[in-house]
């Protein structure tokens, strides 16, 4: 193995003294995790500057406070009328200041709470406090500041979001190699597996990534699919690679149980804790669980392989998170933040959320219902969907792309073609009335094709 990684802390001589100083404590408590970091993660570090000196001030400043890079007047932040009065019982210091780098902590501590409450299997397990990410798009890009070099392979499933390809192949020049998503009706795990090994041949580190429940496919594993993805990843683990586990977990909670029983926990949640060559990376957000998209608010969470080293580990790595995120946006939203905290500290929230979750249901189940119907066998193959806001069929005798052009022309219904045969359906943009003709146009279409 080769991997240019693979050297102490001992060698980072160009670092300044306080990334050299994160790195020393991380080879201590991890050497298995400092081995995974890429060269900018190496690099990274939270300053001691402006942030932290007005930090201190905040607490000792009694008189004057004269650091915080905001006006004020009065006791809270400038601000203009035609701003607050779109406020509606938010107070401008929520909504005007900058927010700290890591995130609100009231709002970190109650996305931890909502984390131990939804997945029983990390109640014993020690993990990182939750950061704030725009976003999990941001969230991926900073697994790719901290983990990912040129040349470094990306394991996803061949049924997979686009984006992925965006942030690690083009911006930070990594290989994202594939493997087929399905095998006898469900998950892939020999497959994964496989691919695991194939991957790790020759080099040090891998990165792997799941997301589940998946988009495009809106597929979640089943139990016995979930603990075979947690025995390859640490199968692989004990076999000498280091391997960064992430876990996009984007539309986490919104399980329909098509079919068969699925998951009703991250992998995360497994894979936490494991092993020393594991470090599970768990991607989240309210953007789909709270149906809150454009506030742009999501969380990073890391599990360590060692239970005993984890507060240090991710303290070290919180630390270097901070770094990536002041160095690239700053902060995320305050008032995003704030909006985002309140929803989980209302007392009606898990009701609201269940009504959202029922109503989501009964489309999957209309959409399951109309779509295996035999008639449309000619048309297309079903893909197994039992989750998320997403179904896919394989169509037949015709290009996907050819036939999503001819549905939106002629019939005035736009879906997206993922590949070749596939084409995706969002089935949670559709009234339950509206699937059936939807479906029966799509077959139209691909008849009209052929």
């Amino acid at each position: 193995m080769n991997d240019q990684n693979s050297v102490g802390a001992s060698a980072d001589t160009d670092l300044t003294p306080l990334a050299k100083e994160l790195n020393v404590r991380l080879e201590a408590a991890s050497p298995e995790i400092l081995a995974m970091l890429s060269s900018m993660g190496r690099r990274l570090y939270f300053p001691k500057g402006i942030l932290s000196q007005s930090a201190e001030a905040k607490q000792k400043a009694t008189r004057f406070n004269a650091t915080i890079g905001i006006a004020t007047e009065g006791d809270g932040p400038m601000h203009l009328a035609s701003a607050t009065k779109h406020l509606v019982d938010i107070d401008p210091a929520e909504a005007f200041p900058y927010a700290p780098p890591a995130g609100q902590l009231a709002l970190r501590e109650r996305w931890r709470d909502k984390l131990l409450a939804e997945n029983p299997s990390l109640r014993d397990k020690r993990i990182s406090l939750p950061l704030v990410t725009s976003a999990i798009t941001h969230g991926i890009s900073l697994v790719g500041d901290l983990f990912v070099d040129p040349g470094d392979h990306i394991l996803i499933p061949d049924k997979l979001w686009g984006n992925y390809r965006l942030t690690y192949e083009v911006q930070h020049g990594a290989k994202i190699a594939t493997y087929p998503f399905f095998a006898e009706g469900g998950f892939n795990t020999e497959g994964f597996a496989r691919a695991l090994a194939e991957n790790a041949e020759d080099r040090d580190k891998l990165i792997a990534l799941l997301n589940f429940p998946n988009n495009p496919t809106g597929y979640m594993p089943t139990p016995a699919e979930g603990e075979a993805l947690i025995a390859a990843l640490v199968a692989q683990a004990e076999a000498g690679t280091r391997v960064v586990a992430v876990f996009d977990d984007a539309y986490f909670g919104l399980f329909y149980h098509l079919g068969a029983p699925s998951l009703t926990e991250s992998l995360f949640a497994m894979a936490a804790n494991q092993h020393p060559n594991l470090l599970a990376i768990k991607l989240d957000g309210a953007t789909k669980e709270l149906f809150v998209w454009g506030l742009r608010c999501g969380f990073i969470t890391l599990g360590p392989g060692r239970a005993a080293s984890a507060d240090e580990v991710t303290d070290v790595l919180d630390a270097k998170l901070r770094g990536a995120i002041r160095g690239g946006i700053s902060n995320v939203s305050q008032l995003s933040q704030s909006l985002v905290r309140r929803v989980l500290e209302s007392p009606e929230v898990e009701a609201e959320r269940a009504q959202k979750l029922e109503t989501l249901r009964a489309r999957a189940e209309k959409v399951y219902e109309v779509v295996n119907q035999p008639r449309f066998a000619d048309s297309w193959d079903v893909y197994p969907f039992n989750s998320g806001y997403f179904m896919c069929v394989a169509v037949k005798g015709v290009e996907a792309e050819k036939v999503r052009l001819h549905l939106l022309d002629a019939y005035g219904i736009g879906v997206i073609a993922t590949g070749p045969t596939d084409i995706r359906i969002a089935f949670s943009c559709l009234e339950v009335g509206e699937i059936a003709p939807l479906f029966e146009d799509l077959h139209k279409a691909i008849q009209d094709m052929r």
